[in-house]
């Protein structure tokens, strides 16, 4: 099918690549290429023989027409499988109870964090009193033990049951479909083979627990919660269904908070004045931190996969769009203007979760962190709760020495999500007296 069919008037088409389909040294430069060449509305087509149709909005009427788009007619959650599913096979979609969004409640936050106090307890105690560490590495561990106390079951967080789930849930990860997608052709191509058997270890792992929670489901906490969703089926059921609804909330709850949270302690060590505020317990501050990194590590493509015919009203032309296509705009592209100063770190952006310095801006849904309207991350509130948390607990029990010389720089290719480092982000750390 042509564009002409799917998008009228037709659009200019790029002829960018999506590094899904072919090597892009780097993919946000791809396509601020292509909005250079072609303006702020064009196409990409991409997958087998251009199958599928991805029009990009940059304008800022283009921008808050697209976050105006109503889920049922042109959906995140689809544009999201179908990114995710590149990395993870359909079993880990299908037929789930408890959906990430199901455990996102205001008054779930409480229990995540203390959860994460106890996964810093025990964080602290594998770091000792001295050493190097990955700061990315760090915060990916202590994030996979933190989902696991929340929504794992009990036994999940800590000992070799832990050793192993981490393990499988890194094999999971279905960031990979946009932070390397140069890689995920290769799964397809094994039919999903690591994944499922990584799928079923966890399984394995995770049986004891749901059998344990069964009887009183209620006493669980969160898991309790997701055991309960398959208290009528049979105990081989009930264990896999339960076991994937959590591998299914762990992988899109926890890997861009990991990611975030490593650029926050990126950037404090960074700015040391700000260092010492969120040492010295303001948490608004240390929160208005987190946001700003987040922000500057955006890479996410964010996308509406069009489900029934919708108007995208760009300033310029109103296009008139068919399903099957799929709409988007990328954050990095919007977020940080140079000419507004916006590529630069500063918390003081922000009055909680709001961006004030929209001087210049013709749109404020220009820039973002979380998302904008009924798609902002559920998940705000509390990843922005553990990350304050996280990084003012690791920063007051720790000195810690940056071993890089130049800032860290994203993976290149990742179009998606927040920025994974591209290398290793090392410091030295030394317990504070």
């Amino acid at each position: 099918m042509t564009t002409a069919m799917r998008i009228s008037p037709e659009p200019p088409v790029a002829a960018a690549a999506l590094p899904w389909d072919a090597p892009v040294g780097d993919a946000v430069a791809s396509i601020a290429a292509a909005r250079a060449e072609h303006g702020d509305t064009f196409v990409v087509h991409s997958g087998e023989a251009g199958r599928d149709t991805y029009l990009f909005c940059f304008s800022p009427q283009g921008v808050e027409s697209f976050y105006a788009l109503p889920e049922e007619s042109a959906s995140k959650g689809v544009a999201d499988y179908l990114m995710l599913r590149r990395k993870l096979p359909d079993e880990v979609f299908a037929d789930r109870r408890t959906l990430p969004g199901g455990l996102f409640r205001k008054d779930d936050v409480a229990t995540y964090l203390t959860a994460l106090d106890d996964s810093l307890d025990l964080t602290i105690t594998e770091l000792g009193g001295a050493g190097t560490v990955d700061l990315f590495a760090l915060t990916r561990r202590l994030g996979h033990r933190m989902g696991l106390a929340s929504w794992g079951g009990p036994g999940s967080a800590s000992g070799e049951v832990f050793e192993a789930l981490a393990a499988d849930l890194d094999q999971l990860d279905g960031a990979a479909s946009f932070v390397h997608p140069d890689t995920v052709r290769a799964v397809a191509e094994s039919g999903y083979a690591e994944e499922r058997a990584a799928l079923e270890r966890v399984v394995a792992l995770l049986g004891p627990a749901v059998d344990a929670a069964s009887a009183a489901p209620e006493e669980h906490g969160l898991f309790g919660r997701i055991v309960a969703a398959w208290s009528d089926a049979g105990p081989e059921d009930r264990r896999r269904g339960a076991a994937l609804d959590v591998v299914l909330v762990h992988v899109a709850s926890m890997s861009n908070l990991n990611a975030a949270l490593g650029w926050a302690l990126v950037d404090l060590l960074e700015h040391p004045d700000a260092l010492e505020r969120v040492r010295g317990g303001d948490a608004a501050f240390a929160s208005r931190c987190a946001l700003e990194s987040t922000r500057l590590a955006q890479r996410s493509i964010m996308s509406r996969h069009v489900m029934s015919p919708v108007a995208l009203d760009t300033g310029a032309t109103t296009y008139e769009v068919g399903p099957g296509v799929t709409i988007a705009t990328l954050l990095p592209l919007t977020n940080l203007d140079p000419a507004l100063g916006h590529d630069r770190w500063d918390p003081e952006r922000w009055d909680r979760y709001r961006f004030t310095d929209t001087a210049g801006l013709a749109s404020p849904q220009l820039v973002t962190a979380f998302g904008h309207g009924k798609h902002t991350c559920p998940a705000q509130p509390f990843s922005l709760a553990a990350m304050t948390a996280s990084a003012t607990r690791l920063l007051t029990t720790y000195d810690l020495t940056t071993r890089w010389t130049d800032h860290p720089l994203p993976v290149p290719a990742q179009i998606g999500g927040v920025a994974r480092a591209s290398g290793p982000v090392e410091v030295s750390y030394s317990r504070r007296a």
